[in-house]
């Protein structure tokens, strides 16, 4: 006599056990795996393939058997030559069969795509990139903003999704079809989206010498537990440490500067103040002078009346702060620790970093 089942398995738990399996196949998704990478200016590495005219992350479709971290891994090695280990995810998205584009003869139910961080590569270890052959045509390093214009558009939100994701620090975020279920406050205003700032100065610790005008003057403006104002602009994402350009009240002085220009930009009163430095145009002509404040209150905000514009403020470590500018590598480094030097000079401890990105919406006082 045969049986269908085991002897110790009760009648039909065979067929309802073929039955559900049957069903959680028909709503099988595909998986995928890519990788975010920037250099020290805070660029997203891309890929310029044969068979698609956007450009891509580094990545593919997950193997059988495969896990989405070993699959990116193995990515990396076939397409770039560059064998790495990849254990932090940035981003898991759900792309619906209506959120990417593809040949009808595919019928693309839908994918599970793991977004990893490759971290930030070095010269040395760009330099060391091998693309494959046939497949990989070549990598370049785009600007966060330049990314919609180069990608697809599922591509575009998801990779923007997942380096906001990095920077916020609060760990992997849920995306649908490459927008996050849950936006943080950098999402909402759409941070990187507008190109960043590109001042590559360099940074002078001493005072301005005679002879320079100060065409600016800006403040690193920290908060009790040492992270620091950022401003962004609530149509555009584009970023700015409170500050800006001398007027005729100031009296000639770059301070007075700096605490009308929190007043005026972001309703912060400042309290003890260090002078940090300068740095100098290319025309050599000109300084743009920076100081470390300590905040001691945050009012209402309000229209900043010299753009028109009602400025959201939030506070973030000084680290942080530096991936919305693209001051370049060097120059960075020096702003960052002169402004770490200021923040020791007011007695203000450092901050836990990372730590997410958070939105001052009330009148604070310290």
């Amino acid at each position: 006599m045969t049986t269908t089942s085991a002897p110790d398995e009760l009648p039909g738990v065979a067929k309802r056990e073929e039955a559900y399996g049957t069903l959680r196949a028909s709503a099988a998704l595909w998986a995928g795996t890519s990788v975010l990478i920037t250099n020290r200016r805070g660029q997203v590495l891309l890929q310029r393939v044969s068979y698609r005219p956007t450009r891509l992350l580094p990545g593919g479709a997950v193997e059988k058997g495969e896990s989405p971290a070993r699959g990116a891994a193995r990515e990396l090695e076939e397409e770039l030559g560059i064998a790495a280990t990849v254990t932090r995810g940035l981003a898991v998205d759900w792309v619906s069969p209506s959120g990417r584009t593809t040949h009808p003869a595919m019928r693309f139910p839908g994918e599970v795509l793991h977004v990893f961080d490759g971290g930030v590569w070095d010269d040395e270890r760009v330099a060391a990139i091998r693309p494959a052959p046939g497949e990989i045509d070549g990598v370049e390093f785009a600007e966060p903003a330049a990314l919609p214009s180069l990608m697809s558009p599922d591509d575009a939100r998801r990779a923007l999704s997942a380096l906001r994701a990095r920077i916020n620090g609060a760990g992997p975020v849920l995306l649908e079809d490459g927008l996050p279920i849950a936006p943080t406050v950098l999402d909402r205003v759409g941070a990187l989206r507008t190109a960043r700032a590109c001042h590559h100065l360099p940074f002078h610790p001493g005072p301005v010498p005679a002879g320079l005008t100060v065409r600016q003057s800006w403040v690193w403006a920290f908060a009790p537990d040492g992270r620091v104002l950022v401003l962004f602009g609530p149509g555009t994402g584009a970023s700015c440490l409170p500050g800006g350009t001398p007027e005729p009240e100031d009296g000639g002085d770059p301070l007075a500067t700096a605490v009308r220009e929190c007043r005026e930009e972001a309703a912060a009163e400042l309290g003890d103040t260090r002078y940090l430095g300068y740095l100098s145009d290319p025309s050599g002509a000109r300084a743009r002078v920076r100081y470390a404040g300590a905040l001691a209150s945050l009012g209402e905000a309000a229209v900043d009346p010299a753009t028109g514009q009602t400025y959201v403020r939030v506070l973030a470590t000084p680290e942080q702060a530096l991936e919305f500018f693209d001051w370049g590598p060097s120059e960075s480094a020096a702003q960052l620790a002169a402004a770490h030097r200021g923040r020791v000079m007011l007695g203000i401890p450092e901050a836990v970093h990372p730590q997410p990105v958070t939105e001052i919406t009330r009148p604070t006082t310290w």
